[in-house]
């Protein structure tokens, strides 16, 4: 099998997560961002749980990237996608729409611990494999303050739950139970079996 596959995402953080496994990967970008394109909804569904979420958008991913693949002519090679989202009492926290929602977000987080679910998804030869990894983060008692700093430096913005672990939230994380890259948005112990069921080389 060729070695390199198309990473159907904009996220930096999955292109350094591939790269910190040695796996070489072409850019497969959408026109727009996901949420923004109509092949792929990142809108809840009415009642929709959180594991059901991800997994759809997070195919929905995969399964574009092989369309645009095909309509673009280029060479056939396994497309990875994934989606990252925060759960906390059954409320799916996606990406803030402005600053006002990744304010509230952030409060709601607050002194809590809250699930961080990471859908992976490969498409290749007509099938779809997935796995799915969940992550509990406890946050300390945030103040309105520091809140506020947080949201103005604009890092929650592209971020779901509207923080980064990997990056200035770190300091908020009181406990962390789970698999760091799985938080960051890629799983690489996921997606390292994925691979391997079909038949990369790694």
């Amino acid at each position: 099998m060729e070695s390199r596959i198309y990473l159907a995402s904009r996220s930096p953080r999955r292109r350094e997560l591939l790269t910190q496994i040695g796996v070489p990967f072409s850019l497969l970008l959408f026109r727009a961002e996901p949420r923004l394109d109509d092949q792929v909804d990142e809108t809840p569904l009415p009642d929709e749980v959180v594991d059901g979420y991800v997994l759809r958008v997070a195919r929905a991913k995969a399964e574009f990237g092989t369309r645009l693949l095909q309509s673009r002519h280029l060479r056939p090679a396994p497309v990875l996608a994934a989606d990252t989202t925060v759960e906390l009492d059954g409320v799916i926290y996606g990406k803030p729409a402005d600053a006002t929602e990744a304010t509230t977000m952030l409060k709601a987080l607050s002194g809590r611990t809250h699930r961080v679910l990471t859908a992976v998804v490969i498409a290749w030869q007509d099938k779809i494999r997935y796995r799915l990894n969940i992550n509990e983060v406890r946050f300390r008692d945030l103040s309105d303050a520091e809140i506020r700093r947080y949201v103005q430096s604009g890092e929650p913005m592209d971020k779901a739950g509207a923080y980064g672990i990997q990056g200035t939230a770190a300091m908020f994380v009181a406990e962390m139970r789970g698999e760091h890259s799985g938080i960051v948005g890629l799983p690489l112990c996921e997606t390292t079996l994925l691979l391997r069921e079909i038949g990369y080389p790694i």
